[in-house]
C-alpha cells in the first residue's frame, strides 16, 4: 500500500501541511501514526479526498499558458476546448486552467492532474495541443495515461499553441546548458591550479 509523509500528500492534494494539521486536529481527514508516531497517509486516503469513486470517473479539460500576459490566449484556449467537447459529445466534469511554464513539471495544477490520473479518477482528458500538458516528454506521458486507462485527447490545433512560449521554453535551455557550460570551465580551471600546485615542474 502506497503512503506519503504530509508534505508528500499536501503537494498532491493542492494543500498546505498546516491545512493536513487542521484537517487532523478537526477530524476531516485524520492521518495514520506510525509506530514512532509520525504521520503519514494512505493511498486510499488520496482517492477519498480526490473525490474518487468506483462509478464515477471524470472527464477533464486541461488548458495552459505561460505568463499572465497570456490571459486572453487562455480564454481562447478554453473557448475552443469546450466547443470541440460540446461537438464531440464529451461531457467535462472539470475544466482545468493554469498558468505556467511547459518545463515546469511542478505546477500545482498539474501534479493534481497527474495524481488524479494515477487515482484512475480521470477517463478522458482534453487538450488543445500536446506541448499544453508538458513542452517535452509526451511519449512518456501518453504511455503514463493509458497504463491509468485515461484516454488523452488532443485537438492538436498548432493555433493554440502559442509561438512565443516555445522561444521562452528554448532560450531557458539555452540558458541552462549555457550556465553548466560556465560551472564546467570554472571547474576546469581549478582541476588545472590544483594540478600545478601539486606539480610545478610540469607547468
Amino acid at each position: 500500500m502506497n503512503t506519503y509523509r504530509p508534505n508528500e500528500f499536501a503537494k498532491l492534494i493542492a494543500k498546505t501541511t498546516s491545512t493536513l494539521q487542521r484537517w487532523d486536529r478537526d477530524g476531516i481527514l485524520k492521518a495514520h501514526r506510525s509506530p514512532t508516531n509520525r504521520r503519514f497517509y494512505t493511498h486510499d486516503q488520496l482517492s477519498e479526498i480526490l473525490g474518487v469513486k468506483a462509478d464515477k470517473r471524470m472527464a477533464i479539460s486541461y488548458c495552459r499558458v505561460s505568463s499572465s500576459g497570456q490571459k486572453d490566449d487562455l480564454l481562447t484556449q478554453q473557448k475552443a476546448v469546450a466547443e470541440f467537447c460540446t461537438a464531440a459529445g464529451i461531457a467535462i466534469d472539470e475544466a482545468i486552467t493554469e498558468i505556467g511554464g511547459g518545463l515546469n513539471l511542478k505546477r500545482k495544477q498539474f501534479v493534481r492532474l497527474m495524481s488524479l490520473v494515477e487515482s484512475r479518477a480521470i477517463h478522458t482528458l482534453v487538450i488543445a495541443h500536446k506541448d499544453r500538458l508538458a513542452r517535452f516528454g509526451m511519449d512518456w506521458f501518453e504511455h503514463f495515461l493509458q497504463q491509468h486507462d485515461c484516454k488523452l485527447v488532443v485537438i492538436n490545433n498548432e493555433s493554440l499553441s502559442p509561438e512565443s512560449e516555445m522561444v521562452q521554453d528554448l532560450m531557458a535551455i539555452v540558458h541552462c546548458f549555457s550556465c553548466r557550460l560556465y560551472g564546467l570551465r570554472g571547474y576546469k580551471k581549478v582541476i588545472k591550479e590544483a594540478a600545478k600546485n601539486e606539480n610545478p615542474d610540469s607547468f
